[in-house]
C-alpha cells in the first residue's frame, strides 16, 4: 500500500502548504487529490516533487505492507 505521509511531513518541515507544492511543481489539483487519497501517481510526478523539494524519494512516498 502506498502512503504519501512522508510528503506531508516534508512539506511541514519546509513550512510549505499543499498549494505551494502545486505552484512549485506544476502538478494538477487532480494529482494533488490522488496524493491526498494515497492513490498511485506516475513515477515522473514523484520525480518532479523530489526535484522541486530537493529531497530523496523516501521523503515523498513509502510502501507499507497491509
Amino acid at each position: 500500500m502506498i502512503s504519501y505521509n512522508p510528503l506531508w511531513k516534508t512539506l511541514i518541515d519546509k513550512n510549505m502548504k499543499k498549494m505551494d507544492l502545486v505552484s512549485l511543481t506544476g502538478i494538477s489539483n487532480g494529482t494533488l487529490a490522488k496524493l491526498g487519497k494515497n492513490e498511485s501517481v506516475s513515477l515522473s510526478i514523484i520525480d518532479k516533487i523530489c526535484i522541486a523539494l530537493e529531497c530523496d524519494i523516501s521523503s515523498v512516498v513509502q510502501i507499507r505492507n497491509k
